[in-house]
């Protein structure tokens, strides 16, 4: 064999031990990367293990071992309503909404007004959340776990960890607050703030006024104790909110009440640890609240989708129309006027090439009424009161003004809780009815001027009415007109809703027309217990005093048992049906309009809601705030 042929044959058999070798060498390697991730994957399954029966040593060493404590470690998913939130929903874009006008300030605290209590459930928390399916059953939020003392006296909560207060600039000092954390303290606060008599809080106060104090264990634990037995303690208890002390007790020395109430640049701001944070409020136009960056509830699976929340103040119906139709708002509640008339149109037609709009229509879970002042001497006799509700032709109204979209009601309670009594019926519209009750309270045409008058005082009197309320603006001359039928004069008085406000909390009308929102289980107390009558600002506005309604309120408030507990409010039904203080309008149809675009729009039934929180747009149909002014 040749040199060259040598050579050649060595250089062969060294190539194929290189290949041989490095062959060898990456199935070694392979073989340690895959024993070093089963070693990984396993010490990863033994931290989770061994994290858990950390807590759960925790647990025995401290006493509190139980398994359904054990379980709650291991599933850590027990948080109100996640089963409706739609796991695949693309997150952004905006839901605009018109309303009428903003309040005077955001501090629902001080301000019960219906809409500032919705921005603050949006911007702010609470302990637990009733169940959209099942309104019966609490779920926790801002609790961890929380345990009830078989009498209901005592709660004891535990506090999530972690939970951070909205980041903000004082708008007095100009201090900027970031990251703080929500702690027992700030549940007390809210207690001395609601409890202290110097602060404008009476019709919150009425749901606080047994609960004898709140008692701090370490920050995240605390216990509170009801002096006496009140059906809604565990619902009142577990909707607490926390207050936000570094807002409202910033300064050195004891908290001041008068200070409270008067803190115009503080009012005018919303800080809490929702899952929304308050952007601003530009007067007379819009009020703009963004999705809060650090909520604690995106970890749960519980952040609603949409970004931004806009409300439009847009006075008019017809404006407010024009804009859902031309897609600058998304949501409305419309009238009935709307919703007969305006609504069979190729919008609103699931058929159509220019869909764009569905609707929704659900019972209101509230009642209207025409409250009269009973410091007014026209109005002390309950049969004149009587006289004037047989004067008021609900029938007609509830077709002519609403379509009859709604129902007539007799009494205090939503129409469909077993709370309210259906058999006690509405008084019936009758000019002669009313005329007889009328002249056996002593009143009567003496002059022929076909006015009544007792006493030298002719009957006369004037409702307060909304300016820019087309129902009202409807309703009212066909009331003024069959109350002159029988002798009276109603004069009609429009003011703007400020103003109207103003009036209501100094008690300063002759009669007023309003409505009630209701809560799933309602307390009489607020709106109807003597002790508020005299209360500037109080729910009970109209003066209502009535010592046999007084008792029936206190026992409902102390009775646990659900029957006994209804016989007592048919009672309290009937007694308000024979008193007749305020004439009782309707339950009005929720009707409302949601743009397409909008997907896990859901309707639930046992207590009638569709929550903004669940829904959701695709990203490829997401829109931004558009500023309409």
């Amino acid at each position: 064999m040749s040199l060259n042929n040598r050579s050649f044959l060595s250089n062969i058999i060294l190539i194929t031990g290189v290949i041989i070798i490095a062959v060898i060498g990456i199935m070694v390697i392979k073989s340690i990367d895959h024993s070093r991730f089963q070693m990984e994957k396993l010490s990863a399954q033994l931290y989770k293990q061994g994290s858990v029966l950390k807590k759960i040593e925790h647990l025995i060493n401290n006493k509190e071992f139980n398994y359904k404590k054990t379980k709650s470690l291991l599933k850590n998913n027990d948080i109100a309503n996640l089963k409706y939130f739609d796991q695949k929903a693309a997150f952004g874009g905006r839901l605009v909404s018109p309303v009428v006008s903003a309040a005077k300030n955001m501090n629902y605290i001080i301000n019960n007004d219906a809409f500032v209590g919705k921005l603050w459930e949006k911007v702010n928390s609470s302990l637990a959340a009733r169940d959209y399916e099942h309104p019966e059953k609490f779920k926790p939020l801002l609790a961890k776990k929380w345990e009830i003392s078989e009498d209901k006296f005592v709660y004891t909560i535990e506090l999530r960890k972690g939970i951070l207060w909205q980041d903000f600039t004082d708008p007095v000092t100009g201090k900027k607050w970031k990251d703080v954390e929500v702690t027992s303290r700030d549940f007390k606060f809210f207690l001395e703030v609601v409890q202290n008599k110097d602060i404008d809080c009476a019709p919150i106060r009425t749901y606080y006024k047994d609960l004898e104090k709140l008692e701090i264990i370490s920050k995240y634990k605390f216990k509170v104790y009801w002096g006496k037995k009140y059906f809604l303690s565990e619902s009142s208890t577990l909707g607490l909110s926390p207050l936000p002390r570094h807002l409202y007790h910033s300064y050195d020395g004891p908290f001041d009440g008068i200070r409270f109430n008067d803190d115009y640049a503080r009012n005018k701001i919303i800080v809490g640890c929702g899952p929304y944070r308050f952007d601003r409020w530009d007067a007379g136009q819009r009020i703009i609240l963004k999705k809060w960056d650090k909520y604690f509830g995106t970890q749960y699976g519980i952040a609603p989708p949409i970004n931004t929340l806009v409300y439009e103040i847009i006075k008019h119906p017809n404006t407010q129309y024009q804009s859902l139709l031309s897609e600058d708002i998304d949501k409305m509640n419309l009238s009935a006027d709307q919703w007969v008339n305006r609504t069979n149109i190729p919008e609103f037609n699931q058929n159509s090439d220019k869909y764009i709009l569905n609707k929704y229509k659900y019972p209101s879970k509230s009642y209207s009424y025409i409250g009269y002042n009973l410091k007014n001497p026209l109005f002390k006799n309950k049969n004149v009161r009587k006289a004037l509700t047989h004067l008021v032709n609900r029938e007609k109204i509830l077709k002519v003004v609403f379509s009859d979209l709604g129902r007539i009601v007799s009494g205090n309670f939503f129409i469909d809780s077993p709370y309210y009594d259906k058999s006690i019926k509405p008084y019936s519209f009758s000019v002669q009815v009313a005329k007889k009750l009328l002249k056996d309270a002593g009143w009567e045409d003496i002059d022929g001027d076909g006015i009544l008058e007792k006493d030298g005082r002719p009957f006369k009197f004037t409702i307060l009415t909304i300016s820019n309320s087309v129902t009202q603006e409807k309703m009212f001359p066909i009331i003024k007109e069959d109350m002159k039928k029988a002798g009276i004069v109603m004069n009609i008085n429009k003011v703007e809703w400020s103003v109207y406000v103003q009036r209501l909390e100094k008690k300063d009308f002759d009669v007023v027309s309003l409505g009630w929102s209701m809560g799933f289980e309602s307390d009489p107390f607020q709106i109807w217990h003597s002790s508020m009558a005299d209360v500037a600002g109080s729910s009970n506005h109209i003066g209502f005093n009535n010592k046999k309604a007084d008792e029936l309120i206190e026992k409902m408030r102390t009775c646990f048992d659900f029957k006994e507990r209804i016989k007592l409010a048919h009672q309290f039904h009937e007694l308000l049906h024979e008193e007749q203080p305020y004439t009782f309008l309707f339950c009005r149809d929720s009707l409302v309009a949601i743009n397409k675009r909008y997907k896990n729009v859901h309707l639930f039934d046992e207590y009638p809601i569709i929550p903004d929180e669940i829904m959701w747009v695709p990203e490829n149909k997401q829109k931004h705030i558009n500023v309409l002014r």
